[in-house]
């Protein structure tokens, strides 16, 4: 039996081929270290992330992260919903923070929810995967469980919006937020406290309707981490790793620059510094590629 059971949505980023199916292999190869047991919520669907606000109205976008909720509590009702893309967890704690607060809007809902036979009572915790690794396990457990300390990385945390903003890490600051400088360490590389980015906007959903002002913010956080020598980018968030890291060439050909800065996750540096091959740890699914960690993972 598993130390820790989670019933997990995976979002749809995570898909087999989507943009962040590496993140799903290395949050898996993760879990397994940490004997964590990860339960899919069954059928589950898009949370509608920021296409969910375009039109339609509250209730319709309610409805999507609802019936995941409805789902899961049928499915595992004793456990925390936990999910990995800062964009899904925003929408289904967001879902549940209204819900909670709003009988009417309830009600609205279950309404829906009752044309597919569901009902949601939004009782279960929704977390971040960052959430779980803090609050349940801590810092001085996940650094006990280091094989291949990742010595010689000077590595740039860059948590973003969706994660800091409007909810945020329980006793974090919202305009510095340390924990990924405090799990970098952990993991024995070096981290940039003063990274100035590292909140800064990527621009989002910008990236495909106004791609000049993404690339403009994307530089900058691109910019301040060389700016302050770091090796790689560390995030919590699918989207911010995919546009920081596959949109440094359409900006070095925009701007003359010369950017090759590796983007990975928090998991992905997490199932290295415990042992896992560069495979079992997502690496071979990066864009800019992690020359510091295969190395690592290949001793």
């Amino acid at each position: 039996m598993a130390r820790k059971e989670y019933s997990f949505y995976p979002g749809c980023s995570s898909r087999k081929g989507a943009s962040a199916s590496n993140y799903r292999v290395s949050v898996e190869t993760m879990c397994e270290e940490l004997d964590v047991q990860l339960n899919d919520i069954p059928d589950w669907n898009c949370c509608g992330a920021s296409i969910g606000y375009a039109a339609g109205g509250e209730l319709p976008r309610l409805a999507l992260s609802a019936r995941n909720m409805a789902l899961s509590e049928q499915a595992h009702p004793d456990q925390d919903i936990v999910a990995t893309c800062a964009a899904c967890w925003l929408s289904t704690r967001g879902t549940r923070d209204r819900l909670l607060e709003d009988g009417d809007l309830m009600q609205e809902t279950n309404q829906a929810l009752a044309a597919a036979g569901l009902k949601v009572e939004a009782k279960q915790k929704v977390r971040h995967m960052v959430e779980v690794l803090i609050e349940d396990f801590g810092y001085e457990d996940l650094g006990n469980r280091v094989k291949k300390p990742l010595n010689g990385v000077r590595i740039a945390g860059y948590v973003g919006c969706q994660t800091n903003r409007p909810f945020g890490i329980d006793g974090e600051s919202f305009e510095n937020p340390v924990y990924l400088d405090k799990l970098v360490e952990t993991l024995g590389a070096e981290s940039v406290p003063r990274y100035e980015k590292k909140v800064q906007c990527c621009g989002g959903a910008l990236a495909f309707s106004e791609p000049e002002k993404s690339q403009a913010l994307i530089k900058e956080i691109l910019e301040a981490a060389y700016d302050h020598d770091a090796h790689m980018i560390v995030t919590p968030c699918p989207v911010c790793q995919m546009n920081v890291e596959i949109y440094q060439g359409h900006i070095n050909q925009q701007y003359g620059t010369k950017f090759q800065m590796p983007v990975v996750y928090y998991s992905t540096l997490i199932s290295v510094a415990y042992g896992r091959s560069a495979k079992a740890s997502g690496l071979n699914g990066q864009v800019v590629r992690a020359k510091q960690l295969e190395r690592i993972a290949d001793q």
